[in-house]
């Protein structure tokens, strides 16, 4: 053996290259956009679309209209999330925004060549459902192909971020759009806006995980059978999943429809509750940023599960506020609160599922927060108009505070770390 064969033998290995933040990665970066401009286009389409149904029909007509895509999307996301886990997210996203692209701009170029009809937007509803039910647990799947397991944290909190930033300018975008051109011409911004994702999506990276491609060599049900047992078995997920049920009942029904009665009987008025949903939207604006900047916080589980217990408490003491200006002091709270809870469980599920499973793990997940949960506003309303805002308001935030308690009290979740 030569002199500098044993040199470079007793050499020390070089040190691994540090691992480049994901705020900082481009090509997380690009994924970002195009999931930013998917968003938008969506906040302007619902804007577009209760435009269109409220001028073609009745208030109650162009209510159905707005409600029938919950319907196919609600039935459809646990076979969503088998489409998903069989043929990669990636495909999936991109083929459903193609889809949800080519759908809007078509009813756009047909409510410019005539008059808008209840039946078309009912059908435009329906496909754009359908298609969330497959789009929504593909992209739950594509943050662990994008970035490395260290960086997931800090992506959730971008995608808070972004999805912040939607909501905040979407809206008022979509109803400029509106008054400017009339629904066709905000249903053809959307429809752009939509289609800006695709190419962004096809120039991101996306690295296989080890479990890609095994899914396919099985049949769909024997699919969706092994990811419901897998959840059930799961030391972390099934407990997490139930934490996010239990949160997320307790939480939609206040702070939607609950909030309007309150501002409406404590005389704030429409600009009252602005006021209260910005403060929220500034809390929960403010956790997404704190994770984006730190990456990583620290026993996860725990934190997740006393964020949501904190929470729980802020929810309940909203309806007992004696103030406008406690109530957006109070919402902040909350908002910061979710954001983080949120974020947290999210990186989470991220992290603790199988790579095979992590479609059918979000598409469980998306069915609790968008079919389980949106059924506790109409309960909320009519609740609020038997026993009044206060007690709804503290017993909503009892079913939100088991969700922490549950987290708490279940040793697997409530040690769950965040990768380093």
């Amino acid at each position: 053996m030569t002199t500098t064969t044993l040199r470079q033998a007793s050499a020390p290995a070089a040190p691994a290259a540090p691992e480049k933040p994901a705020h900082r990665d481009g090509n997380v970066l690009r994924w970002l956009g195009a999931y930013t401009a998917s968003m938008l286009g969506d906040n302007v389409y619902y804007i577009a679309l209760s435009w269109a149904a409220v001028q073609a029909g009745t208030p109650s007509q162009a209510g159905l209209v707005m409600a029938v895509s919950a319907v196919p999307r609600a039935l459809l996301m646990l076979g969503g999330g088998v489409v998903a886990d069989r043929f990669g997210p990636r495909k999936v996203v991109i083929g459903s925004d193609a889809v949800r692209c080519a759908a809007v701009l078509a009813v756009a170029a047909l409510l410019f060549a005539t008059g808008p009809g209840l039946w078309l937007l009912a059908l435009l509803a329906i496909v754009f459902g359908t298609v969330d039910a497959v789009f929504m647990p593909a992209v739950g799947a594509l943050p662990a192909r994008v970035t490395s397991r260290g960086q997931l944290a800090r992506v959730q909190g971008m995608r808070g971020l972004a999805i912040r930033f939607a909501n905040v300018v979407g809206a008022p975008l979509g109803g400029l759009c509106v008054a400017l051109g009339g629904a066709a011409a905000a249903f053809g911004l959307a429809g752009m806006l939509i289609a800006l994702s695709v190419p962004l999506l096809v120039s991101v990276r996306m690295k296989d995980l080890p479990a890609d491609g095994k899914v396919a060599e099985r049949t769909a049900w024997r699919d969706l059978s092994d990811g419901l047992r897998y959840i059930r078995r799961h030391p972390v997920l099934a407990p997490l999943i139930a934490a996010i049920a239990l949160g997320d009942l307790g939480f939609v029904g206040p702070l939607n429809v609950g909030l309007t009665l309150l501002a409406d009987q404590r005389g704030w008025g429409a600009s009252g509750m602005g006021w209260v949903l910005a403060g929220f939207g500034t809390g929960a604006g403010a956790a997404a940023m704190l994770l984006t900047v730190r990456g990583r916080l620290p026993r996860a589980g725990r934190l997740a599960g006393v964020a949501i217990l904190a929470g729980a408490v802020a929810i309940g003491s909203l309806a007992y506020v004696p103030s406008l200006a406690v109530a957006v002091g109070v919402a902040l709270l909350i908002g910061l609160l979710a954001g983080l809870s949120g974020a947290l469980c999210g990186a989470l599920l991220q992290t603790q599922a199988d790579p095979a499973y992590l479609g059918r793990v979000g598409s469980v997940s998306g069915i609790v927060s968008l079919g389980l949960a949106p059924l506790s506003m109409p309960m909320t309303a009519a609740a609020i108009g038997w026993w009044g805002t206060g007690p709804v308001f503290v017993t909503s935030a009892a079913v939100c505070g088991l969700g922490g308690v549950l987290a708490l009290c279940v040793a697997p979740l409530r040690r769950a770390e965040l990768p380093k």
